[in-house]
This record gives structure tokens, sequence and C-alpha cells, in this order.
């Protein structure tokens, strides 16, 4: 009489078999569900990724308008998807897609500082760096406010890079 766990690594071989077998019917039943219930003047994505009306169905065929006046023949298994009107037309027209209420992402990584970051960032965008011509009484005076916006950007780096090296030798914030 064979002992269960001699037995127990094939039930488990056989039980995934058919979990694996069970799953891909499915999804090849639901495909062929989706191409039965493509109509005329729906839009499609063939399998080789081109985009396509639809214009007659046929039993294993569907004749499909590839571009304005151009139409082809295709297999119906050679439809990957069938595409809502709105998303064909959206994709046809090379519009972007509408996120709704969707977070944006920003390009650069300038909201995951803090507030002081913007604050330099402010101040050293204030720097003046003599390119704008200013009148002729008043240049002294820009000059020495040009001076200061300058030092103060230069002690402002320097104390972010002492920050920085204090991070390092303590291993954490320095904040």
């Amino acid at each position: 009489m064979p002992n269960i766990v001699t037995l127990l690594p094939f039930i488990v071989l056989i039980g995934a078999m058919f979990l694996m077998t069970r799953s891909a019917k499915k999804k090849q039943q639901a495909a062929a569900q989706m191409r039965d219930e493509m109509q005329a003047g729906t839009g499609v994505r063939t399998i080789g990724g081109m985009y396509a009306t639809v214009k007659e169905v046929h039993e294993d065929t569907v004749l499909l308008e590839v571009a304005p006046g151009v139409h082809a023949i295709y297999a119906k298994n050679a439809i990957g998807a069938v595409i809502p009107d709105e998303e064909y037309n959206r994709i046809l027209d090379g519009a972007e897609a509408d996120h709704g209420d969707a977070p944006v992402v920003p390009d650069d990584a300038s909201s995951l500082t803090a507030d002081a970051a913007t604050e330099t960032a402010d101040k050293a965008a204030k720097i003046d760096m003599g390119k704008a011509e200013a009148p002729a009484a008043d240049k002294p005076a820009d000059d020495a406010a040009a001076e200061q916006d300058a030092e103060d950007a230069e002690d402002i780096a320097k104390a972010d890079a002492d920050a920085a090296k204090d991070d390092k030798k303590t291993g954490g914030d320095a904040k």
C-alpha cells in the first residue's frame, strides 16, 4: 500500500496543471465571446498592433478598414481587442488621455524636498547676474544689492554643504 506522502507531490502537480488549464480556457472563452460580439463600426486592435474599424463580420473573417478607403480581410482570431469608441477615437486623434482626478506627477524632484529648499531656491532666484541693464543712477545700488545677494547665496550653499558633511558623519538628518 503506497504511502500518502509519496503520492502528495503527484497530487499537487496534477492540481496545478488543472488550475493552469482552467484559467487558460477561461481566457480563450472570453476572447472568443469578444470576437463574436464584434459589430460593424467597432474599433479594434489586431494582434499585430494595428488599429482599424470593423466594416463587415463573417463567420471566420472580418473586413477591416485600416485607413480611409483601404480595406483588408483578417481572420477573426487576429483581432486582439475590441476597443471602446472613446478610447479608439482618442488613439486615432493622438489626443492625451483624460485622467480626471488622477494626481499629477512632477517632471523633477522639486516636490520631494522640504520647504527650506524652496526658500533657498527663492533666494537663489533673486540673484542678479548683471545681465539686465539698469539706469545709470541705479547701477551702484544694484551692484551692492547683487553683491549682498551673492554673498547670501554663498552662505546658504556653504551651510548646506556643512549640513551634508554632518549628516555623513552622524549618519542621520542634521535637521
